[in-house]
């Protein structure tokens, strides 16, 4: 008895001595209520600590200069010649000399991440407007907008300063082409660039007045950081000019001045002077007093109002006015786009911004098409005095109105991920219903923080009303979220059994933010009228719009693609894609598929994939469909209604264009039933300023990044979560056997992969959802995740800021005992085919090759981005095309290096079942905490049973499971070489 004694006495010693060191397992075990669990809990929240907040943005910086007293009425003016360069970055690739016209400028033909330099000196200090005279490289290679991260003294001043742009104009060929139909083509934009001079705007178009920058006396250097060629002429920097009302800009304008005896000038809009994004296209528009308007026929006569809608987005038109005089500006528009949403717009008249009250000109939300008046509050029309001859008008998108708001919702998802945290520390990240909580004394400021919160909300939501107009679903949004928190705060106690919650508020809140970012507008004319005269009329009478209906209604029963008359004199091609991909194919094969081959080709629009599957059973199919989802060409195999490209002879030629891993999912039976047209990568997205602040590299293996976890969770930040695809490709675990008849999964190596991957959530403490990688990489608490080649161009498109800060490298990978790192990743593809029922095999065959050559892909790509922007970047899946599209040299070469280890899962039958049933033995072993070996031979069973019987249906094996005919699945256990003359091993 003594001796129990003297030990439970001795263990309880060495308890208190070793507890301090045990801080996880008190942390689990820790009882609600004491004093002793609040301390630790603090301890813990601190040790973790949080993200670092994004850098101030532009108005809090100019807020604090002009508390500060910063100058802003000074007759400072400095001019620096672009050829004086004071250094530049090692591989900077910088001339001097002419360039289009203008003598001694600097040519920076930028190839990848680099920087130029000036200095230059101030002798009256206060804030600075910077403006350029620059010009743009024109050709097919460049077509974005010059990016640059600009710093003063080798500082970034505030975060829109790390991506300032520079436009370009471009210029639609005008008029349009006509299809077989009679239909208009959407016409092509050309780069009309030329000398131009712009000041450094925000890309956002967040603010109403271009950029302005604080300088003290004495000397000063500014940096251009990019990777944009360009030619600059000058870099000038001048007080800003001062703004003034309408009242003041009407009394500054002469008196006395007849009145205007002319008629109104109207222009349509489409016929624009220029534009500054290729990607603002013309649309049609059936309204039947939209003009020009032809029945039946699409006619493209307005401006897109639902692509014309983000950053600094504008379009400028010029126009005669026949005499000096006075005038009042309508136009036709349509904003109906977002309900109950209003839009903005700078409007300038001849290159400046008459007055401060078009700095961002509200258009109110209206369903259908509205004649406007530009007027003031009071409804009485702006009169704009203008000179005889040619006059010019531009319209430019600007959120400027919205910018607080859109910063308080982003502070407010920052507080959220600071809560969530404080919560994960508490309970370990434990969803214990048995444990109670006091969350006052274990969390003392949580709830004093959460109400915070809801009022901030409350507060933004009433001036987004206010600015607005009317309450709107954004603002109806953010109510949603406050009643969230208002229920959480109901019963406080129970708020740690409800974190998710915290998480799917931030989700909603940065769904609400990416819809103030849309500010759609359509127009169809504009009108400049004399102000003593009315408008002509802008909008259809009811008669009309009666009529109009009418002829809609008859026209809709008169499809434009007539798929089930399949023509047996030209080579029917069915592209399930949009219009604009169909007619650009088509425009393609007129120039020069038919001239190389006589074959004459028509193609035509596939709606959905549905009906590919219904005509194909009545009979009716196309000799070759494009666009086809990587499973399809495999489904269509199976039941023999598609062709087998390996029959061809010269099919070996082609089969080399493209990564062996590209090919097996349109694998069957020996042959090959599907070409790849498109191929997504899953690449790893890190951000470089956070990782160097941490003093962390780019994981080159898994094992370095388990590594790294710690740290980069230490300081309130995580990874994204991961598919089981790297897992088990990278650990040699096959997904089916050879021949096809069940899964291989329940391997060594396949418990052992699925394993790792449920590690990486149960031991590695990732978490296992996110709601939106992209807002948490851009404020900076996801600074490491896998995503595909989309993430690349939102990236690119819609965070701006972040411009020379984040980067891509192949995934992370498993050392191989010959020293290499295999980084087999899957992706996502789309694919070609020739049906079975073709009587044209050959001609549809040479199809397909002129289709998928390097040529053909390159041109295709080109001219879809030039059409409609960088968001709809074709990521071809032939090498040498996709190479010479404009990716940035560093981030191409990283995905080059993982499309040699490019492999897709092969198809066999019911091979669909694979996924659900991985996704539930995840569940089970990470949600539930079953052994994970338990739970993945539970799907192992599941995935089996269904292979077996449609491997029966299909006459693969017998009624006694025993294979009939083996699938003899193709086996990648090589990188490809394709990829070695554009990036070395």
């Amino acid at each position: 008895m003594l001796r129990t004694r003297a030990w439970i006495t001795t263990m309880l010693a060495l308890v208190l001595v070793l507890s301090p060191t045990l801080t996880g397992v008190a942390d689990q075990n820790r009882t609600s209520g004491t004093s002793d669990n609040s301390a630790k809990t603090k301890n813990v929240s601190e040790e973790a600590g949080e993200a670092k907040p994004l850098d101030p943005y532009y108005f809090e910086v100019l807020d604090g200069w002009n508390k500060n007293g910063a100058v802003i009425n000074h007759n400072g003016s400095i001019a620096i010649p672009g050829s004086r360069l004071s250094a530049k970055s090692e591989k900077a690739n910088v001339t001097v000399g002419p360039y289009d016209g203008k003598s001694d400028v600097m040519i920076w033909n930028a190839q990848g991440d680099e920087w130029i330099e000036y200095e230059f000196n101030v002798e009256q200090g206060g804030l600075y407007n910077i403006a350029l005279s620059y010009h743009p490289f024109v050709d097919a290679s460049h077509r974005k907008p010059i990016a640059w991260n600009v710093t003063l003294d080798d500082k970034n001043p505030f975060l829109e300063s790390k991506s300032v742009q520079l436009y370009r104009q471009w210029k639609d060929q005008l008029p349009a082409r006509k299809d077989d139909n009679g239909d208009e083509i959407r016409p092509m934009a050309v780069d009309v660039s030329k000398w131009l001079n712009d000041s450094f705007r925000d890309s956002g178009g967040a603010y109403e007045d271009s950029l302005l920058w604080n300088l003290t006396p004495g000397k000063h250097k500014i940096r251009f950081s990019g990777s944009d060629p360009v030619a600059i002429e000058t870099i000038s920097l001048k007080a800003p000019a001062k703004a003034q009302d309408y009242k003041t800009y009407r009394s500054s304008q002469p008196s006395g001045v007849p009145t205007v005896n002319a008629n109104p000038i109207v222009f349509e809009a489409e016929q624009v002077q220029w534009k500054n994004d290729s990607s603002i296209p013309l649309n049609y528009d059936n309204d039947i007093a939209s003009v020009p308007y032809v029945r039946g026929k699409i006619t493209y006569n307005t401006i897109d109002g639902q692509r014309w809608s983000t950053g600094n987005q504008e379009v400028s038109w010029s126009f005669e006015v026949p005499e000096d005089g006075y005038y009042k500006i309508g136009m036709r528009t349509q904003q109906s786009f977002l309900s109950n949403r209003s839009s903005f717009r700078s409007i300038t008249i001849n290159g400046k911004t008459p007055f401060s009250e078009l700095k961002a000109y509200r258009f109110l939300y209206a369903s259908g098409w509205k004649g406007i008046t530009l007027e003031d509050e009071q409804g009485k029309p702006y009169e704009f005095y203008l000179k005889k001859g040619t006059n010019t008008m531009s319209m430019r998108v600007t959120q400027a109105p919205l910018k607080s708001t859109i910063v308080e919702l982003e502070k407010s998802i920052t507080e959220l991920k600071k809560l969530t945290a404080d919560l994960k520390a508490l309970t370990g990240g434990v969803d214990d219903k048995n444990r109670t909580w006091d969350i006052q004394k274990d969390l003392p400021d949580f709830v004093d923080e959460l109400k915070g919160l809801s009022d901030n909300l409350d507060g933004a939501r009433s001036r987004l009303e206010t600015v607005n107009g009317r309450p709107d679903a954004v603002s109806q949004g953010i109510v949603t979220v406050i009643q969230d928190i208002q229920s959480l705060l109901k019963n406080v106690n129970e708020i740690p059994y409800e974190a998710s919650r915290l998480v799917t508020m931030q989700g909603k809140i940065g769904d609400l933010i990416q819809q103030l970012n849309s500010q759609p507008l359509q127009l169809d004319r504009i009108m400049v009228v004399p102000v003593q005269q009315n408008f002509p009329r802008m909008e259809a009478t009811f008669t009309q719009k009666i009529q109009g209906a009418f002829i809609n209604f008859f026209y809709s029963f008169m499809p434009k693609e007539n798929l089930n008359k399949v023509q047996d004199d030209v080579l029917n091609v069915w592209v399930l894609r949009g219009r604009d991909y169909v007619n650009l194919l088509q425009d393609m094969a007129n120039e020069s598929f038919t001239p190389q081959t006589g074959i004459k080709v028509k193609v035509n629009l596939l709606p959905d994939a549905g009906l590919l599957v219904l005509m194909n059973a009545a009979g009716i199919a196309p000799d070759v469909a494009l666009g086809l989802s990587q499973d399809l060409p495999f489904e269509y195999a199976l039941r023999n209604g598609i062709y087998d490209l390996k029959q061809f002879p010269d099919f070996d030629t082609v089969f080399k264009r493209f990564a062996p891993g590209s090919w097996t999912p349109f694998y069957y039976n020996g042959g090959y039933f599907g070409v790849p047209e498109t191929q997504t990568f899953q690449m790893m997205y890190y951000r470089k300023d956070i990782l160097q602040n941490l003093g962390l590299k780019v994981p080159n293996t898994w094992d370095e990044l388990y590594k790294m976890l710690p740290v980069i969770q230490q300081n309130g930040m995580n990874i994204t979560p991961v598919g089981h695809n790297p897992f088990f490709l990278q650990n040699g675990a096959d997904y089916f056997a050879e021949d096809g008849s069940r899964t291989t999964i329940g391997s060594e190596k396949g418990f052992d992969s699925f394993k790792k991957w449920t590690d990486l959530y149960n031991k590695y403490a990732v978490d296992r959802s996110l709601s939106s990688f992209y807002q948490h990489f851009r404020d900076g608490t996801i600074p490491l995740g896998i995503a595909d080649l989309s993430m690349y161009i939102e990236l690119t498109v819609a965070a701006p800021e972040l411009n020379g800060w984040w980067g891509v490298a192949p995934i992370p990978g498993v050392k191989q005992y010959n020293g290499t790192v295999a980084r087999w990743m899957g992706g996502g593809m789309q694919s070609s085919a020739i049906f079975k029922q073709t009587k044209k095999p050959n001609e549809s065959w040479e199809f397909l090759k002129w289709w998928t050559s390097a040529e053909v892909q390159e041109k295709y790509g080109t001219d879809l981005e030039t059409l409609n922007g960088v968001s709809f970047r074709w990521n071809t899946s032939n090498i040498d095309a996709f190479a010479k599209l404009p990716w940035k040299e560093d981030d191409l070469k990283g995905i080059m290096e993982q499309w040699r280890w490019f492999r897709e899962i092969p198809n066999v039958p019911g091979s669909y079942f694979m996924e659900r049933e991985l996704q539930n033995a995840w569940n089970r072993t990470v949600v539930d905490g079953i052994n994970y070996r338990t739970s993945l031979e539970t799907a192992i069973v599941d995935i089996d049973r269904e292979i077996q019987r449609k491997m029966q249906e299909f006459h693969f094996i017998n009624e006694n499971g025993e294979v009939i005919r083996s699938l003899n699945l193709p086996k990648i256990t090589e990188p490809w070489e394709g990829v070695d003359k554009y990036v070395k091993k």
